[in-house]
């Protein structure tokens, strides 16, 4: 009989001690980091010219170990299968031939391998059902016990071990993914500080569509653009109305979805007809809020302020303290895609009011960061407007600017921009009718 070394990877106790039972004369040999040089290991300690290695992930409970080669490939290394993956993890090994080429750096580059195939199946690596989309602190968190676990699901995949095991993902969020235990040494921020990422394509695996959110607070076309939301959407839109306060809005929207993101849609848009819903925020970056571009039809731009938004749930809840805008006080990126027509120029006040607000940010981003994006913006607003209420917008922004240098950019000052109330107070106060 041939030596039998057990390559002990973890998880999986109970199959290592039945081989142990099995094979009285079988020795447990520690995994290294790769199969390389666990298997050298086996080698220095071999006492037969044949040894098997075999691995603790494996199920050999129908394997033939009283399998011997033919003489024309006994110079050759044995590997066979485990499930469908090819570089297997299970060994027969002819002792003097692998020491003729001991020093390749890699099992990969061993000259002649004779692959078997069926193989041996191999064993359920564990799963981590997350509690949140922030799957890189869950994983930086995790306590492995395997070289492998499962995220939120296992799918029928093999991922090759011998060495760079890689982080493979099976949808376009990367919700559901299989994660190697070496990939904890390189967190910091977010699954992409990982250098070795997979992203496989199974379109069956596509994660719950994000809940569509309505949110209004008595636009004058709130019902006309909501009408034209859920006859182009083809699906359920929940909907938020009435919460004074922007901020109070936000969370009462998150408060009502049930999944990790969830679309925002505001009473001002016209929500292009090909607006695509079933897209998704990737998973594997750090929780944020992406942000979609809307069509400004009165001056024309075309950037995030009034679009389509893809809040992060937890995010929204958990914000206590903002700056001028809500969103962009949190992690967060820009889809630089068109969601939507913004029509904020419906009345002379919701005209000002839209456009006050959005020139305070402006300003603030140009004063603090000479951003030419912002004071280009900022010059548009200020210089362009055509169609309904065009002075009302040419208005709102003049007035903004005034507004913040009268300030000097106290942030307490500003601040109130943020209420609908004071708003209506403000612009009450300068253009009583």
């Amino acid at each position: 009989m041939f030596d039998i070394f057990i390559m002990d990877m973890g998880g999986h106790d109970a199959n290592v001690a039945t081989l142990a039972e099995r094979f009285p004369h079988s020795r447990i040999v520690r995994y290294y980091d790769n199969h390389l040089d666990t298997i050298r290991r086996c080698i220095a300690k071999a006492r037969t010219p044949w040894i098997w290695v075999v691995a603790s992930c494996c199920d050999y409970t129908d394997f033939d170990f009283e399998y011997r080669t033919v003489p024309w490939e006994s110079y050759q290394l044995h590997c066979w299968h485990s499930g469908y993956e090819k570089f297997g993890d299970t060994f027969l090994i002819n002792v003097d031939e692998f020491k003729k080429q001991w020093d390749i750096a890699l099992l990969e580059w061993y000259k002649e391998v004779n692959w078997h195939y069926p193989g041996v199946p191999r064993l359920p690596w564990p799963v981590l059902t997350t509690t949140s989309e922030d799957i890189t602190t869950e994983l930086k968190q995790y306590k492995f016990d395997a070289p492998y676990v499962w995220i939120n699901q296992a799918v029928d995949f093999h991922p090759p071990l011998w060495s760079k095991r890689a982080f493979y993902s099976f949808n376009d969020a990367g919700s559901i993914s299989i994660a190697p235990r070496d990939i904890q040494a390189h967190l910091t921020s977010q699954i992409y500080d990982y250098p070795y990422i997979i992203k496989q394509k199974q379109a069956y695996l596509t994660p719950k569509l994000l809940d569509i959110i309505y949110i209004s607070n008595s636009e004058p076309e709130a019902e006309r653009w909501y009408e034209h939301l859920v006859n182009t959407c083809g699906r359920e839109v929940k909907r938020v109305m009435n919460v004074d306060g922007r901020a109070l809005a936000y969370k009462a929207a998150a408060e009502l979805s049930s999944t990790p993101w969830f679309w925002a849609v505001f009473a001002k848009l016209e929500v292009n007809p090909d607006f695509n819903w079933s897209w998704q925020p990737d998973w594997l970056q750090e929780p944020k809020h992406y942000i979609f571009n809307s069509r400004n039809p009165v001056n024309g731009l075309e950037y995030g302020h009034m679009g389509v938004i893809a809040y992060n749930k937890g995010l929204v809840l958990e914000t206590d303290d903002w700056g001028l805008d809500f969103t962009l006080s949190r992690a967060h990126a820009v889809v630089p895609r068109v969601s939507a027509v913004a029509h904020y120029n419906t009345t002379p006040e919701l005209t000002w009011r839209t456009a006050f607000r959005e020139c305070i940010k402006l300003k603030d981003d140009t004063v603090k960061t000479g951003s030419v994006e912002s004071t280009y913006r900022l010059d548009t607003w200020l210089t362009v407007a055509d169609g309904d209420y065009a002075e009302s917008s040419l208005q709102g922004a003049r007035d903004a600017l005034e507004y913040y240098n009268e300030a000097n950019g106290d942030y307490t000052e500003l601040m109130r921009s943020f209420e609908w109330a004071w708003l209506r107070e403000y612009y009450s106060s300068r253009y009583s009718v």
